[in-house]
């Protein structure tokens, strides 16, 4: 039964109006600033973050805000997280694989995420309880059942490397049948349809998590932080289908 209806609604209705307002700066040379913490940001990202912060107040205005540009303001135990752009390296180049990423948090649960990439036509959504999907149709995490069939992502090699989980990877490479350094949503999205068997992230945030969480476990999948646990602010996550969980498990949290 869906709870949060009126919510992912209104989620969907501003990824289709930040997606236009992204997509009006795409691809024309907009320039890039580097933030204290050395991430990168564009006017696009902050105008996405200010469209998106002024519709939830004014929506659901006892609701919390954590984003990426803005920080964090807790009201209640319902905080938005938002990534305006998520990819903005790619963003800034010209690069179609980008994405804002929008998600609500509940009592320390995510109860719904929503990922659009307006340059590549592409929309996923999930809420707790009702399924993932990808432009109105449901999706699934794969089937494959042994590592020498299984393809696996991973995003930033420098991260992975810095982190201390090269041994890890190298062991996973030399497991599996395919690699492939996707990064950014794309590395998520084919793990939710099914077109990859996991993916691992490391040296991220909330914002970049949040969203990929509940449509993996929506989509069948099981998401794991590399402590351990199942949280989306240590900064690192695997996710796999249920068949794979243990031999990924064993290759970056067990055995490192």
């Amino acid at each position: 039964m869906s709870r949060y209806q009126d919510e992912l609604s209104f989620a969907r209705d501003m990824a289709e109006q930040t997606g236009q307002i992204a997509m009006r700066y795409f691809n024309k040379g907009i320039e890039i600033v580097t933030k204290d913490d050395g991430s990168p940001v564009t006017k696009a990202d902050k105008e996405v973050e200010r469209f998106i912060r002024e519709a939830i107040a004014k929506k659901y205005p006892d609701d919390g805000i954590l984003g990426e540009e803005e920080g964090e303001v807790r009201r209640s135990n319902r905080t938005w997280i938002v990534d305006p752009i998520d990819g903005t390296y790619n963003y800034a180049r010209g690069i179609p694989i980008w994405s804002t990423l929008i998600a609500l948090e509940v009592d320390k649960d995510v109860v719904l995420g929503l990922v659009n990439a307006p340059a590549m036509h592409e929309c996923f959504y999930a809420e707790r309880g009702c399924g993932a999907f990808k432009n109105d149709e449901q999706i699934k995490v794969s089937e494959v059942d042994s590592l020498d069939h299984a393809m696996f992502n991973f995003g930033g090699p420098n991260r992975i490397l810095k982190l201390g989980y090269w041994p890890a990877l190298t062991e996973c490479t030399r497991l599996t049948e395919r690699q492939r350094g996707f990064g950014d949503y794309l590395g998520f999205s084919l793990v939710f349809e099914g077109r990859s068997e996991a993916i691992l992230e490391v040296g991220v945030n909330p914002w970049d998590l949040a969203s990929m969480k509940i449509i993996a476990e929506e989509a069948g999948g099981c998401y794991m932080d590399l402590a351990g646990g199942s949280s989306i602010y240590t900064g690192s996550c695997l996710i796999t289908n249920r068949h794979l969980k243990a031999d990924f498990e064993r290759l970056f949290i067990v055995n490192r």
